[in-house]
């Protein structure tokens, strides 16, 4: 009875892993076709600001940074049901990897992000600026 509760569990775990994999291939697949759409619109439309182009950059590497979330997820599931030395050494491996670039690509987008609201404050400033100084 234990050993057909666990096969089923087993089951269960798996098709839950293989479902949370799924679900971020979705995430990256209409996240691709959101940003090649904005790209697309941008190179048509003639000359896109910078900052156009690096808001579909960053808004693809934030969903990115959710897909490899889940795949860690699905990861730790597979893991949870075979946990053999090799398959927990590959877990490891697989979570060190994925870390390093959700990092990375994170650091990334808070510098891209840093610089848009330094340019926006910069540019809300000489506005005001300029609202203020009185007209001849």
């Amino acid at each position: 009875m234990a050993s057909g509760l666990f096969d089923l569990a087993k089951t269960v775990i798996e098709y839950i892993a293989r479902s949370v994999e799924f679900a971020a291939a979705l995430i990256i697949a209409i996240a691709a076709v959101r940003a090649t759409w904005a790209s697309l619109r941008l190179l048509l439309g003639g000359d896109a600001p910078p900052e156009a182009k690096v808001a579909v950059r960053l808004t693809l590497g934030r969903w990115i940074a959710v897909a490899l979330e889940f795949e860690l997820a699905a990861d730790v599931l597979n893991t949870a049901v075979t946990p053999s030395w090799s398959d927990i050494e590959k877990l490891a491996a697989i979570a060190a990897l994925r870390t390093a670039l959700n990092y990375f690509l994170e650091r990334e987008i808070r510098e891209e992000s840093r610089t848009e609201q330094q340019r926006a404050e910069t540019n809300l400033k000489a506005t005001e600026s300029a609202a203020e100084t009185p007209h001849s």
